[in-house]
């Protein structure tokens, strides 16, 4: 696995350099110091002025098996959307067509234009999407099955 992932780094920059793998090979390559003894690994530095030099490196690391490592699961960080529309009115629980709040679905759309195929006398749910302007609906089972024409078949069983 690391010889892929060496190989490919090589070759993208190669190519980026227009030159040679063997020849980026030679130009990034580095040997290290570290607590398992003298390493290789390939690393990239550009020097800036009266600042810190930016340096990117590949490798370097031992890659053995480790039997008594203690795996530490990190908390998300990352970002939370609590104020998103869609979010808000499903937590409501609550059907946009009948007000029922028992086995609510998410009824969807590819495109907003795509309400303004459906007959001449166009349905409720095709008016309230186009009312709010959005590609999804909150929806019990029941008023599900009747946009569909047929009960809808849920993605697990």
């Amino acid at each position: 696995m690391r010889w892929i992932m060496e190989t490919s780094m090589l070759h993208t920059l190669a190519r980026k350099h227009r030159s040679t793998v063997t020849k980026m090979a030679a130009r990034f390559k580095a040997k290290i110091q570290t607590p398992h003894g003298l390493r290789t690994r390939f690393q990239a530095k550009v020097e800036r002025k009266g600042r810190k030099p930016l340096v990117a490196w590949f490798g370097g690391i031992p890659l053995k098996r480790q039997k008594n490592a203690v795996l530490i699961d990190r908390q998300h960080t990352g970002p939370v959307y609590p104020n998103r529309q869609l979010v808000t009115r499903l937590l409501k629980g609550r059907c946009e067509l009948c007000e029922r709040t028992d086995g609510i679905q998410v009824h969807h759309i590819r495109r907003l234009a795509d309400l303004g195929k459906s007959g001449d006398p166009r349905p409720a749910w095709v008016e309230v999407m186009a009312k709010i302007r959005r590609k999804a609906l909150v929806v019990c089972g029941d008023c599900h099955d009747l946009i569909h024409g047929h009960p809808a078949t849920p993605l697990t069983q």
